[in-house]
């Protein structure tokens, strides 16, 4: 079977980002490229492209995919977008136009029965996007006590039943491990009420997978670094536009896009400023966007997705 993935609000992060010919942008996710097939499209004849992400098996599908029809306009890398900042300069991008951050899972790691990112393919529990680096998630399962599971669960994942899910984790892994996606999604589903407020739409594993790859990954520290270093990159008029899938992310986004448009950091009792930050961002989408009823029917995993874009302002 075939794996399609459908990129997120494919117009309107186009729209935001404003591609046009002769630009320098960055997608420091590139997932599965449809993203950053659209940015080059826009800015033909002679916009570039630095994708990045941490999988490389990413990589590789955009690589063959893309490659032959872009050529030297795409230059891709290997790496975490915590890293943007010293990445995309030694790639010839030091100053650039836009740059996108989608922080979704795309099709292809969901669907991929090696990597446990998704209860439905099963798998080992690992979830780690370089598998280079960092533990799986089944030494976080096999490792940490209950205190500590119901802590990452309810921390990264936001989960209800944090404690009672941990503490059945416990309890199983005494009479033999978890090692596979499936078994834990099994376990959750068993010791969670089905009919709970906010499963009807979502595998009761949902948030605790989510929490799993949070942890595994970094991805809250990471995103907050990422950004701080995007904005470095922008030039004046540049454009930052970030797809978020959950409240944790979207919180940290929103609140380092608001920062950045106040600029003083002064208390509200300083009459004056004496800190001298200037706003660096102009935000073009105040609420931010959802996807319309259309786009969630063709794609339901695009239900959760909130963007949020900027403008970088002269400083």
């Amino acid at each position: 079977m075939t794996t399609e993935h459908l990129p997120v609000l494919a117009d309107e992060v186009v729209e935001m980002l404003a591609p046009a010919s002769g630009g320098r942008h960055v997608d420091a996710t590139l997932g599965g490229g449809g993203h950053a097939e659209r940015i080059l499209s826009a800015s033909d004849p002679d916009g570039r492209l630095l994708g990045l992400d941490a999988d490389g098996a990413a990589i590789a599908r955009v690589r063959a995919r893309l490659g032959p029809r872009f050529g030297a306009r795409l230059q891709l890398r290997q790496a975490n977008f915590r890293d943007v900042g010293s990445v995309a300069p030694e790639e010839g991008f030091a100053a650039i136009d836009g740059c996108l951050f989608d922080l979704g899972l795309s099709s292809f790691q969901l669907a991929d029965a090696d990597r446990g990112f998704g209860f439905r393919t099963g798998g080992p529990l690992d979830m780690r996007f370089d598998t280079n680096r960092g533990v799986p998630a089944a030494e976080l399962i096999a490792t940490l006590d209950a205190a500590e599971l119901t802590a990452l669960f309810r921390r990264y994942g936001e989960e209800p039943f944090a404690g009672r899910i941990a503490r059945a984790i416990v309890e199983t892994r005494r009479a033999a491990p978890i090692h596979t996606a499936d078994e834990l999604a099994g376990l959750v589903a068993r010791v969670t009420p089905s009919h709970a407020p906010g499963r009807r739409r979502i595998h009761p594993a949902t948030r605790v997978f989510q929490a799993l790859r949070i942890a595994v990954n970094d991805e809250l520290d990471a995103l907050q670094a990422g950004l701080a270093s995007a904005l470095d990159l922008l030039r004046p008029g540049g454009r930052l536009v970030v797809l978020s899938y959950h409240s944790l992310e979207d919180r940290i986004v929103k609140r380092f896009l608001q920062a950045e448009r106040r600029g003083c950091t002064c208390p509200p009792e300083v009459p004056v400023c004496v800190c001298g930050r200037q706003p660096r961002l102009r935000l073009l989408s105040p609420k931010g966007l959802v996807p319309s009823e259309a786009e969630v029917t063709a794609n339901p995993r695009a239900r959760s997705a909130r963007l949020r874009a900027a403008e970088r302002m002269a400083a």
